[in-house]
């Protein structure tokens, strides 16, 4: 009996698409802290051109400072060489010769700064479809007169939106389990927390996080844990009155708005991450399954003080509602350790790995 002979076309199986190969713009964050470090780490750690086109913009002066400092420092790694890195020069006052690890100033403000504001430029001109961004000095803006809050604000600014939140990502190495946490309110003082709080904040946040999960996430019913305000979520009015008053019921016309979403809450702040952080060390049968999608913490210490401890050296900083994509590593620029080269490269390295993926849903 004759073999079958190969199908030929049209009934041979086609070809998968390529994967998208997304842009991704790293300004290299305070020029003084350990944002170039960990850049170059992350760097080395493989051969990202199989996955994305990546663009340093910064000073090749800077960059070369960095690789001759971690050779000196961490060892003999396969750091790549100048000639390997695409970078975009960007001007800026800062001398790199004058440039002291550890040591913030008006320069290197000045220079973060310029960095992202170029980063942004590009991007909107369509010459990226993504920003990772290194950690900045807020002081050192302030003393080269640039008054934001942080990066998200002025990555909103450039992309013409107030329709923006930041979020924190982040994969558990013991499960698998997807950590996903969104801040409502962000770098404002703790006083200020109650009176920015009302329910057009919280409707604009909750629509923002619904729309990502659905088109970045693929989580088309999801499951989201709303955090109270007040310890006990206010005990019935006894700990504080901002969830009888508007948060319980905006909750009821939420969960009205959207019936194929899951939206419990508003839950004691203390007892709102026992299920994420059993999902992400597995440590009760099924935590996974008990676990929410994303968790909506209504100002910045309440969302981000379980995160860091769960996963500090994973998670990853996300700006939604940008009409491109934004990560940066959760950490700040460390000057303590600034120039010694034993910064952990992990957030970035988390950082570009996921900015990889939205991108690629995106451009998919």
């Amino acid at each position: 009996m004759p073999y079958p002979t190969p199908l030929s076309p049209p009934f041979a199986a086609e070809a998968l698409p390529p994967i998208p190969r997304p842009r991704l713009a790293i300004p290299l964050g305070d020029p003084a802290g350990i944002g170039p470090e960990v850049v170059l780490k992350a760097l080395a750690t493989k051969d990202w051109s199989d996955q994305a086109e990546i663009t340093l913009l910064g000073s090749a002066a800077l960059v070369e400072k960095t690789l001759v400092h971690l050779r000196r420092q961490a060892g003999d790694q396969p750091w790549p060489k100048l000639d390997q890195i695409t970078l975009v020069e960007v001007p800026s006052s800062l001398s790199e010769h004058e440039l002291t690890w550890g040591q913030e100033s008006a320069a290197t403000g000045s220079a973060s700064f310029a960095y992202l504001q170029a980063a942004i430029a590009a991007t909107v001109a369509g010459q990226f479809e993504a920003i990772v961004t290194a950690p900045i000095a807020k002081s050192a803006w302030k003393a080269a007169s640039h008054n934001y809050p942080g990066q998200t604000e002025l990555l909103a600014e450039g992309a013409g939106t107030q329709d923006f939140a930041m979020a924190f990502v982040a994969r558990s190495p013991h499960t698998g389990w997807s950590l996903r946490t969104m801040l409502v309110t962000t770098h404002i003082p703790l006083h200020q927390v109650p009176q920015a709080l009302n329910p057009a904040l919280m409707t604009q946040k909750l629509d923002l996080l619904i729309r990502s999960l659905r088109q970045d996430f693929g989580i088309a019913e999801p499951r989201i844990a709303i955090a109270g305000l007040n310890p006990h979520s206010g005990e019935g009015g006894q700990l504080g009155h901002e969830e009888q008053d508007w948060l319980i019921p905006w909750m009821e016309t939420q969960r009205q708005r959207y019936p194929q979403v899951r939206i419990d809450g508003p839950t004691p702040p203390d007892t709102l991450w026992v299920r994420p952080g059993q999902a992400w060390f597995g440590t009760k049968p099924r935590a996974i399954e008990s676990a929410h999608d994303a968790y909506l913490a209504l100002y910045h210490d309440q969302g981000l003080i379980p995160v860091k401890l769960m996963a500090f050296d994973r998670a990853v900083n996300t700006t939604l509602g940008l009409p491109f994509i934004r990560t940066s590593p959760d950490h700040g620029t460390a000057f303590d350790i600034a120039g010694q080269g034993i910064a952990d490269p992990s957030s970035m390295i988390a950082a570009i790995d996921l900015a990889i993926e939205l991108a690629q849903v995106r451009l998919g």
